[in-house]
């Protein structure tokens, strides 16, 4: 019986962290009144994008996966029926109000009562160091025809995590994100859903 309950809290304790490891995505899409469901994709970089590094690979991996989920076939050489542009931005937010980055915090405080009387003071040391900073991570993917470049899906997804946090790691943030905007491809047009 104690085991079992033991096992059961285990479980649910692990549950709880997976779920508050991955934060919640908002999701924007615009597509055309018929959006392609399948054809031969290839996955490139968005022009001006704002971030170009070998983590831009991670995340174009990311959505080529989830496109072929959907009825894509992606193709890597030769001409292909549509191009998947896809944009990324992360940038940087403080965490917390105080960023005055002193350590040492010092408390004074009073006591009076049957059992005893007196004044103490005490010292608190933050051994955390600084806040962390709050990671936002912007992906951007736009699917265009090749044969007239014009553009019949766009989609937008938005995630944060603390930094250090499983959910800020590229991969994660990657694998997150591209499933929350094609997950349900084509999606309702025009509307902002949270995906958790």
């Amino acid at each position: 019986m104690m085991k079992s309950i033991l096992a059961t809290s285990l479980l649910a304790l692990s549950l709880s962290a997976c779920a508050t490891a991955v934060p919640p995505v908002e999701v924007t899409r615009f597509h055309t009144a018929n959006p392609p469901v399948s054809g031969t994709v290839a996955i490139e970089e968005m022009i001006g994008n704002p971030d170009i590094s070998l983590e831009f690979r991670t995340y174009a991996a990311a959505v080529g996966s989830e496109l072929q989920r959907v009825g894509f076939t992606e193709i890597r050489e030769g001409r292909s029926d549509y191009q998947a542009l896809v944009g990324l931005q992360r940038s940087y937010r403080p965490s917390g109000p105080d960023r005055s980055g002193n350590p040492v915090s010092v408390g004074v405080g009073g006591s009076t009562g049957s059992y005893g009387s007196g004044l103490g003071v005490g010292i608190g040391i933050n051994l955390s160091g600084k806040p962390k900073d709050y990671i936002t991570t912007e992906m951007r993917v736009q699917i265009r025809r090749r044969g007239d470049s014009q553009a019949v899906w766009e989609g937008r997804a938005i995630t944060s995590a603390k930094e250090g946090t499983p959910a800020a790691q590229p991969n994660m943030a990657a694998a997150k994100l591209a499933a929350a905007l094609i997950g349900g491809y084509p999606g309702e047009s025009g509307r902002t859903i949270t995906v958790k």
